[in-house]
């Protein structure tokens, strides 16, 4: 990898306008126990973030990294694919877990094996799925219109957990019409979460348009105790900065920012303690980190499985790079790591990153959507009664 500073063309027109850190303009991030520094945190996307590509990102650059959601109805039953979900790698630490559940009982139940067994040093709990098939069950993003409900799932959470620290993560509300953030913040704070982060973008925007930063401004003027994290649009590292000054929140949560970038990490670290950051890496340069990354899925996963889902990595990897649209063809193609290496040795390694991908948007884009509920679902908003088979997967939001 690269030592030099990066180059002006490499940063967009906001990011060039944003002063360089300042000594002691920034704190570690204080969760539980934990210090988080730089302010970082992965944000929990299911299929991505799993031990190897927690680890990749690791090595980039200091920060909390979460695990992809679990759920929490097959852990307490022991349901072999969740406990596979549930694992860290033999060097993890801190271990911070996403968990999603609907019913206080099982959330309870399933936070006191995980603390129980050692397994976490760190639970985050998911309402800000907006994904329909769990939305229409009134569970992700539409359970925190169910504040009672919320309060009992959070209360349990909590209580399970004894010192071990809980944080929530949910959007803005349902649709511009139903706006809950404010109130589940206040919930998170007077039930003991030591944390809570925001997605700036309502379940009925999906990941379209830019994301509010103005809301994280107002959840931090709400909850004044404990810390607020702020999440979207991250796609350079001096948006954390912008994020932090234009707010006040304590820290920041990296989701599609980092899909195929992890050194963004690395570039975070450096805009935290006041350098500028590095150019983005060649080609070949990017083609070690994916050998790299897909030989860690394989050696975690098996190599049939890991290549398989490895070609949505290969697309976020070269997106941007002269020519990569017939390159990601070709990746398409590749089912096995030697594979992966022949085709490697094909490619101009010297060919640069591209300015003008620096802001391309990855993983999940544009469109809007109207979030289904479940009948009736708004008739009573203090029902305590848990949505049926809402525990679905999805992503962290």
């Amino acid at each position: 990898m690269t030592a030099r500073a990066m180059d002006p063309e490499y940063r967009s027109p906001q990011s060039r306008e944003v002063p360089p850190a300042r000594e002691g303009e920034f704190s570690a991030v204080k969760i539980g126990p934990l210090e988080v520094w730089p302010p970082v945190v992965l944000a929990p996307m299911a299929g991505v973030t799993n031990y190897p590509f927690r680890a990749i990102c690791r090595e980039f650059g200091a920060g909390l990294y979460v695990s992809e959601m679990i759920t929490a109805r097959p852990l307490v039953d022991g349901v072999r694919k969740t406990l596979r979900l549930a694992d860290f790698g033999p060097d993890e630490s801190p271990r911070s877990l996403q968990l999603y559940g609907v019913d206080p009982h099982y959330v309870g139940e399933a936070v006191k094996r995980l603390v129980g067994e050692g397994k976490v040093d760190h639970i985050d709990m998911n309402f800000g799925c907006p994904v329909p098939k769990v939305t229409r069950r009134g569970g992700g993003a539409a359970l925190p219109v169910k504040r009672r409900l919320l309060r009992e799932i959070v209360r349990a959470a909590v209580r399970g957990a004894g010192a071990v620290p809980v944080t929530i993560k949910f959007r803005m509300g349902i649709d511009e019409k139903i706006m809950t953030f404010l109130e589940t913040g206040k919930i998170a704070e007077e039930e003991g979460c030591a944390a809570i982060g925001l997605h700036a973008r309502t379940a009925a925007q999906l990941y379209d348009g830019e994301a509010r930063w103005g809301a994280i401004g107002e959840l931090k003027a709400a909850v004044t105790t404990i810390p607020v994290l702020g999440n979207g649009d991250i796609w350079e590292a001096e948006d954390a900065l912008r994020m932090m000054r234009s707010t006040g929140c304590d820290g920041v949560i990296v989701g599609r920012g980092c899909l195929g970038r992890p050194w963004l990490f690395r570039d975070l670290a450096d805009v935290f303690a006041g350098r500028e950051p590095q150019n983005p890496p060649s080609l070949g340069e990017v083609f070690d980190i994916m050998i790299d990354h897909a030989t860690r899925l394989s050696a975690w996963f098996g190599e049939r499985h890991a290549m398989r889902g490895f070609r949505k990595h290969s697309s976020w990897y070269t997106k941007g790079f002269h020519g990569s649209s017939r390159l990601r063809t070709e990746l398409m193609q590749v089912t096995t790591l030697e594979g992966l290496r022949a085709l490697a040795a094909t490619i101009d390694r010297t060919i640069p990153f591209s300015p003008a991908a620096m802001r391309v948007p990855r993983g999940k884009t544009g469109g809007t959507q109207k979030v289904v509920l479940p009948a009736g679902y708004l008739d009573d908003l203090d029902d305590l009664t848990p949505p049926e088979d809402a525990e679905d997967g999805g992503s962290g939001g």
